[in-house]
């Protein structure tokens, strides 16, 4: 269940907004938070992963052999945007094991919002793998930019934003610079505030998930 437009696909199960719901209340626990990210990114992967290319393999049933369907091509490739994509990562982990995993470390600088890079480790062969680029905040999409840049200097072709939420301006952001990313995410807030936090959000995802400030 989503509305989806050419760029943005927005996922309204049931399930990942009563999730979304909970992880936004202010009192919900570290704990409960974390467990939370990871059962919302398991449901989120459904959708991310729904047009994977298909093949078919010969194999036998212990009734028959069969033609049976198998996903087709290289393994997919994960990217966590540290440190927060970390809680997406685990949950979609556990529904694709097999996915080849990289990293991308970039934080905000709180004076210009702008996105720093101190870690860079990716996969080989991304233009042959569906990228996947997880991070739960889409809010001035300054990092989320700067991070798809450097997955396409990387090779990276095909690749899809996951996110738990995201801001207009951040949407806006990304469909500029890189219209080819298609973006998924669980809800589109209302807007940023004058610190470049989502509205009304869940607050930092990072801190709430690692019990941080």
């Amino acid at each position: 269940m989503s509305h989806t437009d050419q760029h943005l696909t927005v996922v309204t199960h049931p399930l990942v907004q009563h999730k979304l719901t909970l992880m936004r209340k202010s009192d919900t626990s570290t704990a409960s938070f974390r467990q939370l990210l990871r059962e919302i990114s398991l449901l989120l992967a459904y959708e991310v992963t729904r047009d994977l290319p298909m093949t078919s393999t010969r194999i036998d049933t212990p009734m028959q052999p069969m033609d049976a369907p198998v996903i087709e091509g290289k393994k997919l490739a994960l990217i966590s945007i540290l440190r927060a994509g970390n809680g997406l990562l685990d949950g979609i982990l556990e529904l694709i094991p097999s996915a080849r995993v990289g990293f991308v470390g970039l934080y905000r600088d709180p004076e210009t919002l702008q996105p720093v890079e101190y870690y860079f480790k990716v996969p080989s062969h991304l233009g042959e793998r569906l990228t996947i680029a997880v991070d739960p905040m889409l809010a001035t999409g300054n990092s989320s930019v700067a991070a798809i840049d450097m997955l396409k200097k990387a090779g990276a072709k095909d690749i899809i934003f996951l996110c738990l939420l995201a801001a207009p301006e951040g949407v806006a952001r990304m469909k500029e610079a890189h219209p080819d990313v298609p973006i998924v995410t669980a809800s589109l807030d209302e807007k940023l505030n004058d610190h470049g936090y989502i509205v009304p959000g869940l607050g930092d995802a990072g801190d709430r998930m690692f019990g941080t400030k």
